[in-house]
């Protein structure tokens, strides 16, 4: 019997085991929150495909998305990642996510955990909605708006409200699984 998925996913081979084995899923480890905002941010403007194509690109270049290391990185290592025709290389979504790694540290400081502090636009608990058809998800939410506005604020860059739902979707905040999707439930 052939598993039903969410359409979006079913492109190709990478785009299913993603969406098969992590997107929708709550995340709690604040490495893998990096990563997620990280990519979501490259992704603005772009398919969602060819940031999973170059996802493994992206692990390389950002030293497994280590925040830690990635807060230090000098000009030279900006100016190899600018080089580097593995990943988009976009300067200022590069520049932004040095920035962001700072600002990650600093509410890591303020919370105890990113974690912590992502989980409260929620209430703590993933949003379960009811998506018939893809036309039914929506770019953007009240909470992915309160998160955007808050990250701002906390010195993020590259964190509009369509990437902050982006995000949600993907760490499993918000869960628009198609109901038809076996993933759904």
């Amino acid at each position: 019997m052939k598993k039903i998925r969410c359409d979006w996913c079913i492109k190709n081979e990478k785009m299913m085991e993603y969406h098969d084995n992590e997107w929708g899923v709550p995340i709690h480890d604040d490495k893998k929150h990096f990563e997620f905002i990280t990519l979501d941010a490259f992704q603005a403007g772009l398919s969602w495909q060819t940031i999973i194509n170059k996802r493994e690109n992206f692990r390389k270049a950002f030293d497994n998305f280590d925040f830690e290391r990635i807060a230090e990185y000098s000009s030279e290592k900006i100016d190899l990642l600018l080089q580097d025709t593995g990943i988009i290389r976009n300067k200022v979504k590069i520049l932004a996510t040095v920035n962001n790694a700072k600002a990650f540290k600093g509410i890591r400081e303020k919370y105890g955990s990113f974690n912590q502090y992502i989980w409260q636009f929620t209430n703590f608990k993933t949003i379960v909605n009811k998506r018939v058809e893809i036309k039914d998800i929506p770019a953007s939410s009240q909470e992915s708006d309160a998160m955007s506005k808050s990250l701002i604020e906390n010195g993020f860059k590259f964190v509009g409200t369509t990437i902050c739902y982006a995000y949600m979707q993907a760490a499993g905040m918000v869960n628009d699984h198609l109901i038809s999707c076996f993933r759904y439930k």
